[in-house]
């Protein structure tokens, strides 16, 4: 089939409420620093009571990634669930101004679209608590197997791994796109998703996914090391390639006997660490997708973390594509 997208992003269509707060009011809630934690909706409402000012933006994990990618000038396409209502509107509107195709069919009845709060301590970490929403009704049957089949790589977030129905949206798409000859790609999305799922993401890795993106948490946890290097010697046999991010250390991509270490794009201010990932998976797969060395798709990737760090929210504040065209020279 003709190739129409660089990626689809499969994942969790959620609107983000980004608000400061000190570490004083995690430990009066109860939440562990830099995780994600599901929340139902009247513990959202409350908690969302307790917060100051707040910025509302769409968010999710894979599609801040196919926002990455749609500013690096990249064909990008989005599957995941929202409600037929304000929320809903706010996010389709905002994924399909970006350029990227966003045409899953709205739930009309069942729970209203995802919104997660992201607390942004001092020291700039983001600690997250989600009501999915709508996107609990994410299943088999919102996968496009014609737009998996027409893109190069189809990117999913480890979080779709809490649900079964999602589970079996995952597994159909990656199914279609290796028929299709194309590639996939997974985000393990957060250590403590890797500790639920540690086997299955296992599995994952060495039977559907070919581009494993995981920071340097979350493949320690994988395989239940204490040390990098152990745990990069895993996962070297486990996937064609895995790009393996260690914050101010840089990153690391191994793909069989190859090895790159990239060093971390400079930054003049760490505000806000949400999106950091996702938007690294968005220059290294653009990067891949045009055909750049292992070593030019993390350095893009570093560009765009690095970018998205230095203020509140996790999708870019201005043009990735222009901004790499500038560092790379």
């Amino acid at each position: 089939m003709e190739t129409k997208f660089d990626v689809t992003g499969i994942g969790n269509a959620i609107v983000d409420v980004l608000a400061h707060a000190d570490d004083g009011l995690l430990e009066a809630e109860g939440l562990t620093k830099g995780a994600m934690s599901l929340v139902e909706a009247e513990e959202a409402k409350r908690l969302y009571g307790q917060i100051g000012a707040a910025i509302e933006c769409s968010g999710g994990s894979a599609a801040n990634t196919i926002a990455g990618l749609a500013s690096l000038g990249g064909a990008g396409a989005f599957i995941g669930k929202v409600h037929d209502d304000q929320l809903g509107e706010v996010f389709r509107h905002d994924i399909q101004a970006l350029g990227v195709v966003f045409d899953s069919a709205p739930t009309t009845d069942g729970p209203p679209t995802a919104t997660s709060m992201i607390l942004v301590t001092p020291d700039a970490q983001r600690t997250m608590m989600t009501f999915l929403g709508a996107c609990v009704n994410l299943g088999p049957d919102d996968v496009d197997e014609d737009m998996i089949a027409a893109s190069q790589i189809t990117y999913l977030e480890g979080y779709l791994w809490d649900r079964p129905s999602a589970k079996e949206a995952f597994l159909k798409a990656a199914d279609a796109a290796h028929r299709a000859g194309r590639k996939v790609s997974l985000s393990l999305s957060d250590p403590f998703c890797v500790d639920r799922h540690r086997e299955e993401f296992r599995d994952l890795a060495e039977r559907h996914v070919d581009i494993l993106f995981a920071n340097e948490e979350e493949i320690l946890s994988l395989y239940q090391t204490d040390d990098f290097d152990a745990a990069l010697g895993h996962v070297r046999g486990h996937c064609e390639i895995a790009a393996l991010t260690r914050s101010e250390k840089g990153c690391v991509i191994v793909s069989g006997d190859e090895v790159h270490s990239v060093a971390a794009e400079p930054i003049v201010k760490l505000v806000d660490t949400t999106g950091a990932g996702d938007a690294f998976a968005a220059g290294f797969l653009h990067g891949v997708t045009a055909g750049r060395n292992l070593s030019v798709c993390g350095r893009i990737g570093s560009i765009c973390a690095a970018e998205v760090i230095s203020h509140m929210g996790a999708r870019p504040d201005v043009s990735l594509k222009k901004l790499v065209a500038e560092k790379l020279g």
